[in-house]
């Protein structure tokens, strides 16, 4: 007790007291711990958990289990499918990449007895080589063989597009040859289904050379195809080994084809529209098309457009279900009956079923409902036509017009240019609007042509075509040889001395463009604001806004786009997954096709295969497709940009003058005029519509024919609007510096140059930034100032930039390539162009 009688009060800690943490123990919470430190309370999470549906653990793992057993039985009847009874027979190709191994004798070997299938020769692929239908009731499977020629590239890939299996016929000591090679790269760019590698010739080696020879084969094409099994072929076992891994191999499975129905020709024939009529009159010179072969892929649809590869779009009438001419036997092998042929020899007559079989109609195309083969959209020439205001809008003009500041800008300078020029204030000579123009100078613009990649100023002032707007204007070279003896006239004998020229040309553009990117000279005879008065100053390339829908050509008028061009991919491949109508996959069809020109069934009868592919929707129109490509190893020759090049994109093979330029996330991207080596490119042409992923196969053709791989890549998106702006890069050399100020000259050669381009900010090689400041006196010299002190070795820069667009030189028309035993050239023709 304290004196005076009061109470002593405990102390109490302050609002600084130390508060240390609790030891971590590294033990959890437990839910009664948790419970009592909430003391009742529920996060809004539980609360909302039955709303948003969440399934327990248990239950997300029983549905995850669900899901993949679902996919893995899918899969596994898919894979039972194909070659039983319900689906389609195994369609394999026999493809030699060697010159010096005969892929004859692997079919005459499947062909034999001791395979153990009853082989059907007549249902096969016509026209193809030693192709045959083969029925093993061992297996209980059927398989239909055939072996393109391997000289014609297309017919190759054509057939891979559609095949199941591909069997490589290997060399025993080499695995495979040039050639083999090229093929190899082509097949891996479109996508390689299941494959198997086949070689011959090692039971005639000693039996010491045997496990030797095997062993270095391994090694030679381990870097093409790891971890893949080799099978000699030389005896009936080999054989019966071979056909149980074909049938019971993991299917590679292709987006490209999976996702549409796809028909191998088998059997074909073609009616006239005057002889289909019954007039005698002369018709149009088209007829219709009878496609008989096994349903693959998808279910076909009736009123879906079809594409014929290489040869074009058409529309379908009816498609009809003859008898299937390759049935499983449930007994043992037997020779096949003369009346088997029934069915064929109606389909081949007219396919109007007369015969042992009767031919049913499986369904009729409804023309209300039939897609249309329209391309391009319809031009209205009207449609830009200015109509008169309303007196609403001439008022808010006038209010507009009130309200603007103006500002004192260079002649000619548009608003959208002069968005971001800034106010110093100083007068203008001319009072002129900014997006005014002399009518001298309108004319100029309408007959000037964009010249690119300029290196003589003569020439660039000279160019002039309304026709073309990027061609290069360039002195030809001209290369004069001395004739020597001996050996060295026999090696200028097969030399085209043109060919030679416009490689030349073509290498030093290229070289021009690698060491000094974009730059160009100014002429001296025209003046720089007439030259290019196209191109626009950017304040920076990343930010400043560039309008996709500016100054459009007229060719965007013919083509169609998408509000949302993945939105509609998703919904239409959604779609496409969902359809379970139309004639089912493994039915032997037959499928009348309208307006289909004479060449098609005489590319039949030449021996070329023959496809069918059902188009989805949109598919058919034109559109600006941009394809994401990665140019060859084995190209060395330069690829200028809106140069003419075969494309293989999916089932489609077309001409077309692409565009190149760089692969990045921005909303511009810089045109690249020749294809570069070590990155990405993004190549955008006129072009049917495809849905992604496709594969991307770019081929060039030479004068003589041959045709060599450029690139290869994937389809990326359809755009239009995606904005591919050129870069021109005038340059000038510092004459007087005095710390961050110097006078420039080289650059412009008249004061009113100087002046018209006076916004445009100007760079250094060394990273200097400046401006025009004013101009000195009227041969080009101008006073400018930068950022920091100017060396005396550094280049003034100005960018200039213009957008461009591909030309429309679509083709569907692609020509044959030569052959390759014509490519074949003396030996020492061949050491020299290796060299």
């Amino acid at each position: 007790m304290a004196a005076g009688g009061e109470q002593q009060q405990a102390h109490r800690a302050g609002i600084y007291k130390q508060k240390n943490k609790l030891h971590k123990h590294g033990k959890h919470r437990t839910k009664g711990e948790i419970g009592r430190e909430n003391k009742g309370r529920v996060a809004v999470v539980t609360l909302t958990k039955k709303q948003r549906r969440e399934l327990r653990k248990m239950d997300r793992r029983h549905k995850a289990n669900q899901l993949r057993r679902n996919k893995k039985d899918s899969v596994l009847t898919e894979k039972r499918r194909l070659g039983s009874r319900d689906g389609p027979p195994h369609l394999v190709a026999v493809i030699s990449l060697h010159a010096g191994v005969d892929a004859g004798a692997v079919t005459r070997l499947l062909r034999g007895e001791g395979a153990g299938g009853l082989v059907h020769e007549e249902q096969g692929v016509s026209g193809a080589k030693d192709s045959f239908g083969l029925v093993v009731p061992r297996f209980k499977q059927r398989f239909i063989f055939c072996r393109p020629d391997t000289a014609d590239l297309h017919s190759v890939l054509d057939v891979a597009k559609v095949a199941d299996s591909l069997v490589f016929v290997l060399e025993s000591t080499e695995g495979w040859d040039s050639y083999g090679d090229y093929c190899l790269s082509c097949l891996f760019a479109q996508g390689l289904p299941s494959f198997a590698l086949v070689c011959q010739g090692i039971s005639d080696l000693a039996v010491k050379k045997r496990a030797e020879s095997r062993r270095v084969l391994s090694r030679a094409v381990e870097g093409r195809f790891p971890e893949s099994r080799l099978f000699p072929l030389d005896t009936e076992q080999d054989v019966t080994l071979l056909l149980r891994h074909l049938g019971s191999q993991k299917q590679t499975r292709l987006a490209f084809r999976s996702r549409r129905s796809h028909v191998l020709g088998q059997r074909v024939s073609y009616v006239p529209d005057a002889a289909q009529n019954g007039t005698g009159t002369p018709g149009t010179g088209l007829g219709t098309l009878r496609i008989s072969g096994y349903v693959r892929g998808r279910p076909l649809q009736v009123n879906r457009l079809v594409h014929i590869v290489g040869h074009g779009d058409f529309q379908l009438s009816q498609i009809d279900a003859p008898a299937d001419p390759l049935p499983i036997s449930s007994g043992a092998p037997h020779p096949a009956k003369p009346g088997k042929g029934g069915d064929v020899e109606m389909m081949d007559g007219g396919m109007d079923g007369d015969g042992d079989g009767e031919v049913r109609v499986l369904m009729t195309a409804d023309p209300s409902q039939r897609e249309s083969l329209q391309a391009e959209a319809e031009v209205d020439p009207m449609d830009g036509e200015q109509t008169w205001p309303t007196e609403s809008e001439l008022q808010e003009a006038e209010e507009a017009r009130k309200n603007k500041r103006l500002m004192k800008v260079p002649k000619g300078t548009s608003d959208y240019q002069a968005t971001w020029i800034v106010d110093d204030g100083e007068e203008a000579d001319d009072q002129e609007e900014p997006d005014s123009c002399d009518d001298d100078e309108d004319d100029v613009e309408d007959m000037m042509e964009d010249v690119d990649g300029e290196k003589d100023s003569q020439d660039a002032g000279s160019g002039s075509d309304s026709g073309e707007e990027d061609e290069e204007v360039e002195e030809e070279e001209e290369i004069s040889t001395t004739a020597g003896g001996g050996a060295e006239e026999k090696y200028d004998e097969g030399m085209d001395e043109a060919e030679e020229s416009e490689g030349l040309k073509r290498y030093r553009e290229a070289r021009a463009d690698e060491m000094f990117p974009d730059e160009v000279d100014t002429p001296l005879d025209v003046a720089a604001r007439i030259r290019f008065q196209r191109y626009r100053g950017l304040k920076s390339f990343r930010t400043s806004p560039w309008d996709p829908m500016e100054n459009l050509p007229l060719n965007y008028s013919r083509i169609f786009q998408f509000q949302n061009f993945e939105r509609t991919r998703r919904r239409v491949l959604a779609e496409a997954s969902e359809e379970e109508e139309g004639a089912m996959v493994g039915w032997y069809v037959t499928v009348h096709v309208l307006g289909v020109p004479p060449s098609v069934v005489e590319s039949f009868q030449a021996g070329k295969p023959l496809v069918l592919v059902s188009l989805l929707p949109h598919e058919q129109k034109m559109s600006v497709m941009n394809m994401l490509v990665r140019r060859h190893p084995s190209t060395t020759e330069p690829i200028k940009s809106k140069e003419e090049l075969i494309f293989q994109c999916g089932f489609r093979r077309f001409r077309a003058s692409p565009i190149f330029s760089q692969h990045t996330s921005a909303d511009k991207h810089k045109m690249e005029r020749f294809l570069r080596a070590d990155a990405p490119t993004v190549m955008s042409v006129y072009a049917p519509i495809a849905f992604p992923t496709t594969g991307v196969l770019v081929f060039k053709q030479r004068e003589n024919g041959m045709q060599d791989l450029v690139a290869t890549g994937s389809l990326l998106n359809c755009d239009p609007q995606r904005v591919v702006l050129k870069r021109i890069v005038l340059s000038g050399h510092p004459f007087k510096i005095n710390r961050r100020s110097a006078v420039v000259r080289y650059m412009f050669f008249n004061r009113d140059d100087i002046l018209w381009f006076k916004p445009v900010e100007l760079r250094t090689k060394w990273g200097r930034r400046g401006h025009i400041k004013e101009a000195l006196g009227t041969h080009g010299h101008m006073k400018c100032v930068f950022d920091n002190q100017l060396r005396s070795q550094d280049t003034v820069l100005m960018n200039l930039y213009k957008r461009v667009y591909p030309r429309w030189t679509y083709d569907p028309h692609v020509p044959l390539a030569l052959p390759w035993v014509k490519r074949e050239e003396p030996k020492a023709v061949n050491d020299i162009d290796m060299e």
